[in-house]
């Protein structure tokens, strides 16, 4: 059974940092391309970045370029997204998510063009709020 479990979520001010976590098992994480999303009430999910099975891609949505940054650790299946100068409109859900397909190296294109990655595997996210 897959699981994928997020948390570093919380309340920060503007212009604080947070890092998100999110833990992977039930799955062979190392073969699979990762993205981070988030969903803000009212609004459609969006792709927010995404890393290459490798680790060698990552594309971020033009809103957090410079800001975020997403890594992985295949050797502890973890996904991480490092969020830096964060602004009230990145208040969100965010949640963590993997490829179903193993080893796809276009899992990523276009996600800097607003593409929403189609990925299947969903964790159940966690609450990320910026104060102003």
């Amino acid at each position: 059974q897959v699981q994928m479990v997020e948390s570093g979520g919380g309340l920060v001010q503007a212009g604080g940092s947070l890092t998100l976590s999110c833990s992977a098992s039930g799955l062979v994480f190392v073969n699979r391309a990762m993205g981070w999303f988030r969903q803000a009430p009212g609004k459609e999910r969006e792709g927010v970045a995404c890393i290459s099975w490798s680790g060698s891609f990552t594309a971020y949505i033009d809103s957090v370029k410079g800001r975020f940054t997403i890594s992985r650790d295949n050797t502890n299946n973890t996904l991480y997204l490092r969020m830096n100068s964060l602004k009230p409109d990145d208040t969100a859900m965010y949640y963590c998510a993997a490829d179903p397909r193993m080893k796809n190296p276009n899992a990523c294109l276009g996600v800097s063009a607003g593409r929403k990655p189609d990925f299947t595997y969903w964790g159940q996210g966690t609450q990320v709020t910026v104060s102003s």
